[in-house]
Order: structure tokens, then C-alpha cells, then sequence
């Protein structure tokens, strides 16, 4: 399932600035999350969905290679980033 239009405009909104500005980093990065989180769920259900395991693991891929680019660009918007979302511990 592709998130609908709505939920991306909401995503980029709270973390990109605006609705239109889809090309930030935080917001990619928001809406790898929220579609890796909506990956995992299935795959709970669906253990031996292995084609479905290699998507969630270049979406992963794909999140961390943006994580590293704003952490060398903007450390203080990687920080508030990772907070936000939750995902360092």
C-alpha cells in the first residue's frame, strides 16, 4: 500500500517546511520512516514475504545514506531529526 496523497503532504509539512517543498532531506527521511514502519508491519504478518524483506532493506539502506548526508551538512537539524522521529536510542 502507497501512502495517499494527503498523509505525504502532511508528512512534508511537519517536517519539510510546507506541503510543496518535497525535495528537503527531513522530509524524505520522514517519509522513508513512515513507510518503513508501515513495511515492517506486514512483514511481521508475512514472514516468508522475501521479496517484500529486500525492499524494506534498500528502503533502510536508502534512509541511512540521507541520515549520513545531513549529518555532515546540518548536525543540528540531523539531531532534532532523529528526536523527532525516534529512531536513535
Amino acid at each position: 500500500m502507497s501512502l495517499v496523497k494527503e498523509k505525504k503532504s502532511q508528512i512534508f509539512a511537519e517536517f519539510g517546511g510546507k506541503a510543496t517543498n518535497t525535495g528537503s532531506i527531513e522530509g524524505q527521511i520522514a517519509l522513508l520512516t513512515e513507510r518503513i514502519s508501515h513495511i515492517s508491519g506486514h512483514l511481521q504478518l508475512n514472514k516468508k514475504d522475501f521479496s517484500t524483506h529486500r525492499g524494506l532493506m534498500q528502503l533502510v539502506g536508502k534512509r541511512k545514506s540521507l541520515l549520513t548526508y545531513l549529518s555532515k551538512h546540518n548536525l543540528t537539524s540531523y539531531r532534532q531529526l532523529i528526536e523527532k522521529l525516534g529512531l536513535r536510542k
